[in-house]
Formats: structure tokens, C-alpha cells, sequence
């Protein structure tokens, strides 16, 4: 008993002397957690998926506004990705080939506020952080074309690819977009994880399966959102790429709350404050 108890405490001290909760860690110690404990992993959660509707969104605005601007044609554009720089948020789109050429960027602060935002369609070079991130998305999408049992497409979703490099961490995430205006979806979403020279180290799904939200534009007056669960294989909590996709989608669809029931958590997510509580389910 003592040996368990000691066991439990190493892993509760662990999680907070190691800063940042993983918040793709799946099946912590099942429901043995202290208040303060969730609290911390709620707010790890929270923030990485904060960090990942930051750069989607930038992106969903930053597309609009680069294909008002561009008037060269889309024949040469390769493709696009977004960035954070201090307190703003940059989307940059760039030419097709294997030395590409940035054809235009928009940045916004941390409002997303459009009447600050900063378009530039000056042609240039890559700066060196840019070319890196272009690195890291290229081989991510080497990755997804050569391992297509892994990485699954489905018929009207398209995949978001979604890097991050910080100091000497080189991240990408997938997520399982629509083209559809009736359904949003979760699941569906990748995390992979390369060394310095764009090797891939891991892979894993982040959710086992896809999950159709619908949204319907004519809420019921007691409607209050939606409820997925989360398998085994997923994990006990919500996960940053369920938030991302959240408050992607919560204003148009108008959620109060999205709620996620594991075998052990629930997570409620409040999509009017845009904050997350996790609740032990008793089971």
C-alpha cells in the first residue's frame, strides 16, 4: 500500500515539476486525480488548444484575405501555412517549387481584429524560421502521401496541417477538415514528431475514429451543444485539437457547450467563455 501511495505522489509531483502537462497522453492514472491536478491538466489542454485555433484561424482569415489581394493567378501558389511571432499571428502563402518564394503574408494581433490586420504582397525570400516550418510541412506531407492506411482521407474532408517550431521541438498536427457547411468533424487528427532534419520520429492518431458534429444554423432554445466519447484508445480528456476545432466552428453553429464523456473524465467546454472543465465521472 505504501509502495502505491509513494507511486501516486512521485506521479502527481511530476506532473507540475514538469511544467506542462502532455496533453496527448492518453489514460493518466484513470480517475485518481486531486482538484488541483485537473485544474493543471485543464489548463495545459486549454492553452495548447488555444495555440492551434490561433494559427487555424489566422489561416481561415488569412486565406480569404490573400485571395482578395493576389492577382497573379493560383497556378503558382504551393501552398500556406501560418505562425506566431510575440503577439501576433502571421499567414503567409508561398510558390510552388523546391526553393519557393513568399507571394504575400498577412499578420494579426491577438485580437484577430480585421480592421489591424497587415497585408504584404511583396514577393521575397523565405526568412530562415519560415524555411524550416516549409521544411517541416513538406515532410509532413511526404509522410501522409506514403502512408495512406495510417493517414485516412475521407469523401468532403480535407487535411489541415498545422506546424509548430519551438527551440528544439519540431511538431506538426493533422486535423480532419469539411467542406461541407452542415457538419464539422472531430477526429480524424495526427500528431507527428521530427528531429532537427525533418525525420519523422513518431506518429499516433489522436482520436481512434471520426466524429460528425452537425450544425445547425436554427438552434432550439433548449439546445445546448453536442456530447462525443472519447474511447479508450483516445484518452481520458478532451483533447487541444477538439478545442481548436470548438472554437473554430462555435460562433456560426452556435454552441453553448461541447461536452466529452470518457470511461473515467467528463470535459465540459463552455464555448461562451471558451473555458474547460474536467469532472471525474464517478464510474
Amino acid at each position: 500500500m505504501k509502495k502505491i501511495l509513494l507511486g501516486f505522489l512521485f506521479f502527481i509531483y511530476g506532473i507540475y515539476s514538469y511544467g506542462q502537462f502532455d496533453t496527448t497522453k492518453t489514460n493518466v492514472i484513470g480517475s485518481y486525480l486531486t482538484d488541483d491536478a485537473r485544474i493543471h491538466i485543464s489548463d495545459s489542454i486549454t492553452s495548447e488548444g488555444k495555440k492551434l485555433y490561433n494559427s487555424e484561424i489566422a489561416s481561415w482569415y488569412g486565406t480569404d484575405i490573400f485571395v482578395q489581394q493576389f492577382k497573379d493567378g493560383v497556378n503558382n501558389i504551393g501552398g500556406y501555412f501560418s505562425y506566431p511571432d510575440y503577439s501576433s499571428e502571421t499567414c503567409l502563402f508561398y510558390s510552388k517549387g523546391d526553393s519557393p518564394l513568399v507571394l504575400g503574408t498577412t499578420t494579426f494581433d491577438s485580437s484577430f481584429n480585421l480592421k489591424n490586420v497587415i497585408f504584404n504582397g511583396t514577393k521575397r525570400n523565405l526568412t530562415p524560421h519560415e524555411a524550416e516550418i516549409w521544411q517541416l510541412r513538406t515532410a509532413a506531407q511526404e509522410e501522409i502521401k506514403k502512408d495512406t492506411s495510417f493517414f485516412l482521407s475521407y469523401r468532403g474532408t480535407t487535411f489541415n496541417l498545422i506546424p509548430f517550431i519551438e527551440d528544439d521541438s519540431k511538431i506538426l498536427y493533422i486535423l480532419t477538415g469539411t467542406t461541407r457547411t452542415d457538419v464539422v468533424y472531430v477526429g480524424n487528427d495526427y500528431l507527428l514528431k521530427f528531429d532537427s532534419r525533418n525525420n519523422l520520429i513518431s506518429h499516433k492518431r489522436l482520436h481512434a475514429n471520426i466524429i460528425p458534429l452537425p450544425v445547425n444554423k436554427k438552434v432550439k432554445k433548449n439546445d445546448v451543444g453536442n456530447v462525443h466519447i472519447h474511447l479508450p484508445e483516445t484518452g481520458d480528456f478532451i483533447t487541444a485539437t477538439d478545442i481548436c476545432t470548438f472554437m473554430l466552428n462555435e460562433k456560426v453553429a452556435k454552441w453553448k457547450q461541447q461536452m466529452v464523456v470518457s470511461e473515467h473524465f467528463m470535459s465540459i467546454w463552455n464555448c461562451e467563455s471558451n473555458s474547460l472543465i474536467i469532472l471525474p465521472t464517478g464510474r
